[in-house]
């Protein structure tokens, strides 16, 4: 990590100036003030009085990172690693990263600027710099962020294959998947690949959608174009939310389900499984995902140097309801 010396150096300035800076102290003029702000972000410098006066003594905090707690997912992952940790004794610091790239660079820089023993993250944006050099040991849910960082997730391409079976086996012959962000190295580019692959084996190329909508009711407008204009008798949802907005936009359009039409979701959180069980969905074992990740950083925080394997997959498993 770099030193307040290091970026006095770089900056041409003495250290009191870096630490009057830093501090808002006394007079500076602005040029004196972005070369020193220039220097700390090209050194990654990150200052905090009271992490620096812990002389290097454990926090006992833990960083978590994820895109949104809203989503059901996301918040029982996040309460299951919180209650993991806290019998551990240690506080988590959550941060909501979204889809904003420069948000989850500031989180990680705080979390670091904190001296957090150690971060969970799960995020999905992309390329987003600094996990590289981090100097807290980081296990990641289901991304690939940098070489030396394991990764745990579920089995997405499993799940896919597993999706397009189940409605192949209900009598669904015109199919159509409907993702969120799907690009390589994202949890849903796994099972849209699972999904095509097994269809294509039987011959059958389904319609691809992605649903992003910035608002539930946007959102809901985009499923009711999809269900208008597809006239598709089986849909995939890579995630449950979706797949239960698409069974309500469906009966406001008098399609019954299963009849008209099947639908399968993913995930299975505890909340689904009991306000929606008449959902078939793809379950991800997600207490086993919390306390895997939970010990990987353990391991990694009490030995830096400890060999972790690259890649934790875990099984998934078909739920059935009555929609497929």
């Amino acid at each position: 990590m770099a030193k307040l010396d290091d970026v006095a150096k770089l900056a041409g300035v003495s250290v009191t100036t870096v630490s009057r800076v830093i501090n808002q102290y006394g007079y500076l003029s602005q040029k004196t003030i972005d070369k020193v702000y220039a220097a700390m972000r090209e050194l990654n410098y990150l200052p905090n009085t009271a992490a620096r006066s812990l002389q290097g003594k454990a926090t006992n905090l833990i960083g978590l990172i994820f895109p949104d707690v809203s989503e059901p997912f996301f918040g029982e992952m996040v309460q299951r690693l919180e209650n993991i940790f806290f019998s551990h004794g240690y506080k988590v610091i959550l941060c909501n990263s979204g889809v904003d790239r420069q948000k989850e660079r500031e989180h990680l820089r705080m979390l670091l600027a904190n001296k957090v023993d150690g971060i969970i993250t799960g995020t999905h944006n992309a390329d987003v710099a600094g996990y590289e050099n981090s100097s807290a040991p980081i296990i990641s849910f289901d991304r690939s962020l940098a070489a030396g960082i394991p990764i745990v997730s579920s089995d997405n391409l499993a799940g896919g294959r597993l999706a397009a079976e189940t409605l192949l086996a209900a009598g669904a012959k015109k199919l159509v998947i409907i993702t969120g962000v799907n690009a390589p190295g994202f949890p849903t580019y796994g099972r849209y690949e699972g999904f095509v692959d097994y269809l294509a084996a039987h011959s059958i190329k389904p319609a691809v959608h992605r649903c992003l909508g910035p608002t539930p009711t946007l959102k809901a407008m985009q499923l009711q174009s999809i269900l208008r204009n597809c006239e598709a008798d089986g849909y995939f949802c890579t995630s449950d939310p979706t797949a239960i907005m698409l069974m309500c936009e469906a009966q406001k359009l008098s399609l019954r389900i299963p009849d008209d039409i099947k639908v399968v979701g993913y995930d299975a959180t505890s909340l689904v499984r009991s306000l929606f069980p008449t959902l078939t969905t793809i379950a991800q074992p997600i207490e086993d995902c919390a306390i895997l990740l939970a010990d990987l950083l353990r391991q990694r925080i009490a030995n830096p140097q400890v060999g972790l394997e690259r890649n934790y997959i875990l099984p998934v498993q078909l739920l059935r309801g009555t929609s497929a």
